[in-house]
């Protein structure tokens, strides 16, 4: 594969927007990029009804980054699928990145996804049969962009984490933190303005976990994102600019005493 120029490369790693949408976005910086009124979500079951959420608010701003706590059924996972279009909420507005994901069809929820939110699970969902370098163009190559140039821009996310050298290895040739960091450079190679992150780290030993959740902290920063995450791990939810705890259907503020 031809290598990018070095002032190719450094414009192909730099976040890339759709411009017409720009200049209302920053215009409406100072709004919560995630503002959610009154969410509902009620699912049917063989025993009846399973409510998990009953007028729950919550707004976020632009740069923050989120954790999100709670026990396991709590619907933790299922609001961040919500806030990123992948489920529907029974009732109440939900607006992310300036858009109301309520009421998107589905084809308009998948283009809203790829082009504004990046995803990362607990497991990291590579195709087996792709490369590294090939895993982080998927997206791009959703998006129809010419082969060579998706790869050159997969290659410059693989080096922001750190795996440059890593790109031609499949997924079974990579560790559990590499599979990681391969994963979120899937997540973020669309350079995406909202990153969901649920359990980013769940399956991943401490000392890995701290280093995926360092990464996680740089690139939250060097690209201007706003992250919210899912996580068990109290530690890490300490880090974050803001931690809630959900229970019972509703979002309450952790507080953390300081160490030392």
């Amino acid at each position: 594969m031809n290598q990018p120029s070095p002032t190719a490369a450094s414009q192909a790693s730099r976040p890339m927007r759709d411009t017409g949408l720009r200049a209302e976005q920053d215009s409406q910086a100072a709004d919560p990029i995630i503002r959610v009124t009154g969410l509902e979500k009620t699912y049917k079951t063989a025993r009846g009804a399973l409510t998990l959420f009953r007028g729950l608010d919550l707004e976020i701003e632009t740069g923050a980054m989120v954790a999100i706590v709670g026990q396991s059924g709590a619907g933790k996972s299922t609001l961040l699928h919500i806030l990123g279009a992948l489920d529907a909420p029974t009732a109440g507005t939900v607006i992310c990145a300036s858009t109301d994901v309520a009421t998107l069809a589905p084809r308009q929820a998948a283009a809203f996804r790829n082009r504004e939110i990046g995803y990362v699970w607990q497991f990291h969902y590579l195709l087996p049969e792709f490369t590294a370098l090939e895993n982080v163009a998927m997206p791009l190559l959703a998006r129809d962009k010419p082969k060579r140039e998706a790869l050159a821009i997969a290659e410059n996310w693989l080096r922001e984490v750190g795996l440059e050298d890593r790109g031609s290895h499949r997924p079974g040739e990579l560790s559990g933190g590499e599979q990681q960091r391969v994963a979120l450079a899937r997540a973020l190679v669309n350079s995406p303005r909202v990153l969901l992150a649920d359990e980013p780290t769940g399956d991943l030993d401490e000392i890995t976990a701290g280093r995926v959740f360092d990464l996680i902290e740089r690139l939250h920063a060097t690209h201007g994102l706003t992250s919210i995450l899912v996580t068990h791990n109290l530690d890490l939810a300490a880090r974050c600019t803001r931690a809630l705890r959900l229970e019972s259907g509703r979002l309450t503020p952790l507080a953390f005493v300081p160490k030392g």
